[in-house]
């Protein structure tokens, strides 16, 4: 074999890994939101706005954070819930720091392919609602039962006890009790 045919056969390689990797970071966010937006759906409503979302999103990717505000509310975590000690110190999937808080430019293509999927529903207008469907619901159900995703669901949960609020008001919850995660220059990482 030829240094060229080994080395288009190397670069075909990593493209190819390039791409799974992507379809795997696609699907963590996803089923993620996927979750949050199934316990937030109720008969009559669903997750009320971006904003909520993307507010709630924080609070399960940084359970530090959620920790925090717990804490100061008296609150505590289920059995089972809390914080692992690389979580207080890591986060899994970093936030940007933007105009109104923490955001994922991923949220776009994320709602797209979970209402392509029929996963979703959102309706447009001044501020979407996003609605599991029913086959969304038992994709939820499923995921709530694997080792993978339990404790996301378990604290999803825990978001719709303590945090059911407007997206404005988790915004302005997230500006004045956790200062630090918004006090940084737009566009950095979190």
């Amino acid at each position: 074999m030829s240094n060229a045919s080994e080395r288009l056969a190397s670069e075909a390689r990593i493209k190819v890994q390039a791409r799974n990797e992507e379809r795997r970071e696609a699907h963590y966010h996803e089923a993620r939101v996927l979750l949050l937006i199934g316990r937030f759906t109720t008969a009559r409503t669903g997750l009320a706005g971006l904003t909520k979302l993307a507010k709630l999103d924080f609070l399960l990717r940084y359970p530090a954070m959620l920790e925090r505000l717990l804490a100061e509310n008296g609150q505590i975590w289920p059995v089972g819930a809390e914080p692992t000690a690389s979580e207080r110190r890591a986060v899994e999937s970093r936030m940007t720091r933007y105009k109104y808080g923490p955001w994922d430019q991923r949220y776009y293509s994320v709602l797209g392919s979970l209402a392509a999927r029929g996963l979703i529903t959102y309706g447009e207008g001044d501020r979407a609602e996003f609605r599991i469907t029913t086959t969304g619901a038992e994709a939820v159900a499923t995921l709530s039962e694997t080792p993978e995703w339990a404790l996301v669901s378990q604290r999803a949960a825990l978001l719709k006890r303590h945090f059911d609020k407007s997206g404005s008001a988790l915004k302005t919850l997230i500006y004045e009790r956790l200062p630090d995660a918004v006090d940084r220059p737009w566009r950095t990482e979190i």
